[in-house]
């Protein structure tokens, strides 16, 4: 798997699947060169995930999405809280992908797009040791600025992923008992890391 990053710099990137290319390289390139994160410091990727890529998600869209149908019913103080909760959760996870990355490379597919699409796919692999991975991205553009808002990991994508489980959730629970679920997986996730992290310095 690979995790997203963007620097200021790629933001004006005009081409979604040009911003893509340059968001995988310059992830890869750091990742590999940052002997903190080859040591397996878990915050330190965090760090580098939520400050690089998450100004680039349209987080309010993949949350909505994820949620389904019951985001509507959701007040404007339980979405926020929902969106906060997901978006630790997805940095978490890229966190721990980006774990995994060494020698790996990112070959882009060809852009199937006309230039007045506003939404479009950017299919992308990974490519390293072993198979070849999927990762797709839907980018959304917005006044000019292409957002991402799902991404699809080998044939699936994430918000179809979350949204049954969700759903589950909301139905045995309802909306604040999937916040409460999600908050309980975050603060589980950190206090594992922690000791993952006391454990290596140790």
């Amino acid at each position: 798997m690979a995790a997203l990053s963007l620097p200021a710099h790629a933001a004006d990137a005009s081409a979604p699947d040009l911003l893509i290319r340059q968001l995988s390289l310059e992830t890869l390139e750091a990742v590999k060169s940052d002997k903190a994160i080859q040591g397996g410091d878990v915050q330190r990727i965090i760090t580098l995930v939520d400050t690089k890529v998450m100004p680039h998600v349209n987080f309010q869209r993949m949350t909505s999405s994820a949620v389904g149908r019951f985001w509507r019913q959701a007040t404007p103080e339980q979405q926020k809280r929902l969106q906060e909760e997901f978006k630790t959760l997805l940095v978490r996870t890229y966190a721990g992908a980006l774990t995994q990355v060494k020698d790996q490379s990112i070959a882009l597919k060809p852009l199937r797009a006309s230039p007045t699409d506003t939404e479009v796919v950017v299919k992308t692999e990974i490519r390293g040791k072993g198979d070849p991975i999927q990762l797709d991205y839907r980018l959304e553009n917005n006044a000019g600025v292409w957002k991402i808002y799902d991404v699809n990991v080998l044939g699936i994508w994430l918000a179809d992923q979350y949204r049954n489980s969700f759903a589950q959730e909301i139905g045995a629970n309802g909306i604040d008992g999937l916040i409460k679920t999600l908050v309980e997986k975050n603060q589980k996730a950190s206090g594992a890391n922690t000791a993952n992290a006391s454990g290596a310095k140790a």
